[in-house]
């Protein structure tokens, strides 16, 4: 069923808890980040004064910049001959107390949440590469697919608008919604915001008939229309996608190579739901300085499918290399994507209270409780590691979770104030 911006148009793990810290939290390795000029013309994040890289000019956001990839990816085709400036990068990497690590275990948090704001998330870095090419090829319009909170989807109709396009959004839902208003909440509100046009497909339809083909219907009614659309795969990832997440490794290397400790990673840990990232990030890894061992928890689908898709997207840059021997993906779909247990929650709620960290119920949320689950389980493993987590966004997923959190949530009470307590009517402003 389609709908517009504004109206109709047609038609179980084991339990694991952290407590709540009273006190401060303290964080390390933050800094003012900035956007700066580097010889490959993208950014790098500067913690001391003698950086004699010079600042980021105003109009290079939502500019479109030729690209040149690290040296040590070089080698991989085909290479993106252009690149938008969408997010805003780099994002920090500060220390994340987590409660209840093994023994001299670190947890360092690379704040891919904070890429943006309508445009937050790790699907921000994949759209600078995917509608450079889009606008390459002269589109007017913007395909993509979805689950009905998309995080994908939305920074997909937030970019295609800063640019001029407009967005189509297939997104999947139940087969008891697919003919009723979607509603306006999280993703949805921002999507439909932004003039997105919304075509909802049932789970049974979109399970029999697959993304490509869905997208590849939508595409040919809007060519009979005369629209020049451009179609964007699942989260973004395909081959030229995942370039976002090879320039992300360039970013952490530069952000450790600046600082004075010079932090060095023995994992990396991030949620996979689509497989772009991932893909990056370990071939990133792999190739690059850091040589840090990347584990993915999906939150959809099984291991064996994201470690054959993870290897027809390197096998498309002709990288070489097995998937199996650049990343370990874990299963972490617990009851079903973006189906959460109640223990779930409550850990995205405690991991909230104990260090002002707010994950996403469906992608780092699941992420993180897997990864804390095995960190109580095998300890060993982990002992005197060094863990960069890559929070992938997703914030406004938590609207559509309210009903369900409403209970770890209840710590509020109406103020008393005595009746001794001078009143006079008019005194107290409200602004």
């Amino acid at each position: 069923m389609l709908w517009s911006a504004t109206a109709r148009l047609s038609a179980n793990p084991s339990p694991l808890h952290l407590p709540v810290f009273n006190q401060s939290i303290t964080v390390f390795g933050k800094s003012k980040p900035s956007r700066v000029r580097c010889s490959h013309s993208r950014a790098m994040e500067s913690n001391d004064d003698t950086s004699k890289a010079k600042g980021l000019s105003f109009d290079d956001f939502l500019s479109k910049k030729p690209y040149s990839p690290p040296t040590w990816a070089s080698h991989l085709k085909p290479i993106p001959s252009h690149v938008f400036s969408l997010a805003h990068l780099p994002t920090p990497i500060h220390k994340w107390n987590l409660p209840n690590l093994p023994q001299n275990t670190e947890v360092w948090l690379k704040r891919d949440d904070l890429s943006g704001m309508q445009l937050s998330g790790n699907k921000v870095r994949k759209l600078e590469f995917l509608l450079a090419e889009a606008v390459a090829q002269g589109a007017d319009c913007i395909i993509t697919i979805g689950g009905i909170q998309s995080n994908h989807c939305r920074a997909t109709a937030v970019a295609a608008k800063y640019l001029n396009l407009d967005s189509y959004l297939i997104l999947r839902t139940s087969k008891l919604l697919v003919d009723k208003d979607p509603g306006l909440t999280g993703n949805l509100l921002v999507e439909r915001f932004m003039g997105a046009h919304i075509q909802l497909i049932s789970k049974e339809e979109y399970a029999k008939i697959g993304s490509v083909a869905l997208t590849n219907v939508l595409k040919e009614q809007l060519l009979k229309e005369g629209r020049r659309p451009y179609v964007i795969p699942v989260g973004g990832s395909n081959s030229l996608g995942t370039w976002g997440y090879i320039e992300a490794m360039r970013e952490i290397e530069e952000q450790l190579q600046i600082r004075s400790n010079r932090v060095k990673f023995d994992d990396i840990v991030v949620a996979c739901g689509s497989g772009g990232t991932i893909a990056g990030l370990s071939l990133g890894s792999w190739l690059g300085a850091l040589k840090a061992k990347v584990h993915a928890f999906c939150v959809c689908d099984d291991p064996d499918y994201f470690y054959d898709f993870v290897q027809d997207l390197i096998d498309g840059l002709q990288a070489g290399v097995n998937a199996r021997d650049i990343v370990s993906i874990i299963n972490a779909k617990g009851l079903g994507y973006a189906i959460n247990t109640s223990e779930e929650l409550k850990f995205v709620k405690e991991v909230a209270a104990a260090t002002g960290v707010v994950l996403d119920p469906v992608y780092s949320g699941k992420a993180a409780y897997g990864m804390m689950k095995d960190m109580a389980e095998n300890p060993k493993k982990w002992e005197g590691r060094k863990v960069l987590f890559v929070h992938t966004g997703g914030l406004l997923g938590l609207f559509d979770k309210v009903d369900q959190m409403a209970p770890f949530v209840g710590n509020w009470q109406r103020m008393d104030v005595n009746e001794s307590i001078p009143r006079k009517e008019g005194i107290g402003k409200m602004f």
